[in-house]
């Protein structure tokens, strides 16, 4: 078990449980695969628009390093793959990681999967292009404390992105009296209301290392069609891209 103060063990026994689970499409993870094909063209726009990559290149993320925080079972990982970046996935979930290096293997994915930490990376002095913390921030104990550490692991001039839950009622009653109680689309207690985050929450330390928000956008779902959409309003789900300067 790795130990660290951002690490919540609660949640890591929580993700632990439900790891097989990660590749169900119709499964608890559903919500993730749908907003996956949502956020990776918006992904690839921001990336094009600020000059990291190549909108007409086969694959437009061609040799970008790049790391997935909080990988899971490799979602994000194997699309940004698909794409042609050099992906480092981890994952404080030691299940997650072994589901997702299966899948790689299956799928003959090349990615570099860790049971690991953001600390021990900054540790280690590594740096990537872009560092993607995908429904991850809402997980972690100490917010202040982890996002420094995923700021260090930014190269000078290279780019982040976040995705999470604001902390508002409107969250409240859609992302879980909704998803997990009515529709019951999540297990109940995948989130808690006290560790939703607001934007200036992420913000603030953002700023503190150098690293200016250029844009947001939220994200909206709609209950019958089970299908998300990007709109302006960012009191629900919301992600965010950002430059080190």
């Amino acid at each position: 078990m790795i130990n660290s103060p951002t690490i919540d063990q609660r949640e890591v026994e929580n993700y632990h449980n439900m790891a097989q689970m990660w590749w169900d499409t119709s499964g608890p993870f559903w919500p993730l695969h749908e907003l996956n094909k949502l956020r990776i063209d918006w992904i690839v726009q921001k990336l094009v628009d600020y000059g990291y990559c190549n909108e007409n290149a086969d694959q437009p993320l061609k040799d970008l390093k790049v790391l997935d925080v909080g990988c899971g079972g490799g979602i994000l990982s194997e699309s940004l793959a698909q794409l042609g970046a050099i992906v480092h996935g981890i994952d404080v979930v030691e299940k997650n990681i072994h589901i997702a290096r299966i899948h790689a293997h299956v799928n003959n994915y090349n990615i570099d999967y860790s049971y690991s930490t953001v600390e021990s990376l900054v540790s280690s002095n590594l740096k990537y292009d872009v560092v993607f913390n995908m429904e991850v921030v809402e997980h972690v104990a100490d917010l202040k404390t982890f996002l420094s550490a995923c700021c260090k692991l930014v190269k000078p001039d290279g780019a982040m992105f976040i995705a999470t839950i604001n902390r508002t009622l409107i969250a409240f009653l859609t992302a879980i009296v909704g998803a997990e109680y009515i529709m019951k689309w999540l297990p109940r207690g995948t989130h808690r209301y006290s560790m939703l985050r607001r934007p200036k929450e992420i913000l603030d330390p953002l700023l503190r290392s150098n690293i200016q928000v250029r844009d947001m956008i939220g994200v909206g779902v709609n209950p019958i069609a089970r299908k998300f959409s990007l709109r302006k309003n960012l009191d629900i789900n919301y992600m965010l891209f950002a430059q080190k300067n």
